[in-house]
């Protein structure tokens, strides 16, 4: 109810009121819901957590075996060996050159790998004006020659008459004189003359042996002095191979020995003697040099290039061959790891030498059979638990020589 002031006339006016409200539906399934969540969430994480533990390692490391592998021991026969480093040498080698002139190649007639026959022409030189001079001392000699016999005859003659009293014997005196000065002259002029054709064959250059051309160091068109060379060459038909051992190795290249040469340029393997050895020792090195002369007939070895020599030295002795990687060397010991059962331990055995992939050790020490490590003993320590699988070594030892191998502790194999 409100009253108005305009016209002084109460007017009554009704309010509507408002609706009641409408009363919220019931839901008796959402605490149910929710709760079988809560039920899930705690399922998956006890599953989560159930499978998280099941592969959660309870065992200590250290006490699960380490995985390695492991070769057996082999008995086998060791002779030690010494390797030397040796150069192959020709049996002949010559640089050819002028000796006595200086002059213009004129022609070089061969190359390297040339075969030439003893005499045959290498090079020539332009000579004419040493030509010219020797004809002119030919002929200067050819006329002393005449000149000398008539002057004898005529001092025979003058001789002769001494004696009947028609010419004195001064006079015939020195007739013999002026003779034998002649004589001297003419000596002298053939000397000369011997000197020129000396130089002039200085100017054909022939080969000194049977051989072949190792190397050309001018062509046509160049100027040569005396001592300069034009070609090299080499006789191949046999090969020296020179090495120097300590002088501790004396007596084991005596001339005679069995030495086993591989050539290192070509692979090729093969066994000669020792043909010469010097009875002394340089003094500034305190080596000894040898020799071994190989028969080349077909030419198939280079000359100065490398060889290494096997000499034996010492008898067989029994041993226990092992990979080389099987083992630590340090000095004249080798460390290891064997398996007993299913530990590793740690042992020290003298080495006997070394022969290609192959070392070989004490038989009184390490027994045939035994099982060693090769795989995965950077991990062990001394009593280690092992899970051992056994594998045959690829290599058999002694079969080829190893260029890393030690010079003193070096061997084969026998089987």
């Amino acid at each position: 109810m409100s009253q108005s002031d305009s016209g002084g006339i109460a007017v009554n006016e009704v309010v509507p009121s408002a609706p009641p409200p409408r009363p919220e539906p019931s839901r008796p399934w959402l605490p149910v819901v929710i709760g079988a969540g809560v039920l899930g969430v705690l399922a998956a994480g006890g599953l989560m957590y159930q499978r998280a533990s099941a592969k959660t390692n309870k065992v200590a490391l250290d006490a699960e075996p380490k995985p390695v592998t492991v070769v057996e021991a082999r008995a086998a026969t060791y002779r030690a060996t010494r390797r030397y480093v040796a150069t192959l040498q020709p049996w002949l080698t010559a640089k050819v050159g002028p000796q006595l002139v200086s002059a213009y190649v004129e022609t070089v007639l061969v190359r390297p790998g040339a075969a030439v026959k003893l005499g045959d022409v290498l090079a020539t030189l332009d000579c004419r004006k040493d030509n010219a001079e020797s004809q002119a001392v030919a002929m200067q000699a050819k006329a002393l020659e005449k000149r000398q016999a008539a002057s004898a005859k005529e001092a025979a003659r003058i001789h002769s008459m001494v004696d009947a009293g028609f010419v004195s014997e001064m006079d015939s005196d020195k007739k013999i004189a002026e003779s034998e000065a002649e004589q001297a002259q003419l000596l002298a002029q053939r000397a000369r003359l011997a000197g020129s054709n000396l130089e002039v064959n200085d100017c054909v250059l022939k080969a000194p042996f049977d051989g072949e051309v190792a190397e050309r160091y001018f062509d046509p068109g160049a100027f040569v002095k005396p001592g300069a060379f034009i070609v090299s060459m080499v006789d191949r038909g046999t090969v020296r191979v020179v090495a120097d051992v300590p002088e501790s190795d004396f007596a084991l290249v005596p001339p005679g020995a069995q030495v086993r040469v591989t050539v290192l340029a070509t692979g090729k393997v093969t066994m000669g003697k020792v043909s010469r050895r010097s009875p002394s020792a340089d003094p500034e090195t305190r080596t000894v040099h040898f020799e071994i002369d190989l028969l080349d007939t077909k030419r198939e070895l280079p000359v100065g290039t490398t060889a290494e020599l096997s000499v034996d030295a010492g008898e067989p002795v029994p041993a226990v061959e092992l990979p080389l990687y099987a083992a630590a060397l340090r000095g004249d010991k080798a460390t290891l790891f064997v398996v007993e059962g299913n530990v590793a331990k740690k042992i020290s055995v003298p080495v006997k030498g070394e022969s290609g992939a192959s070392v070989f050790l004490d038989l009184g020490v390490l027994k045939p059979g035994t099982k060693v490590v090769t795989e995965g003993r950077a991990l062990l320590s001394d009593g280690d638990k092992v899970a051992a699988k056994i594998v045959v070594p690829a290599t058999t030892g002694g079969a080829a020589a190893s260029p890393n191998a030690r010079p003193s502790g070096s061997g084969s194999a026998k089987p």
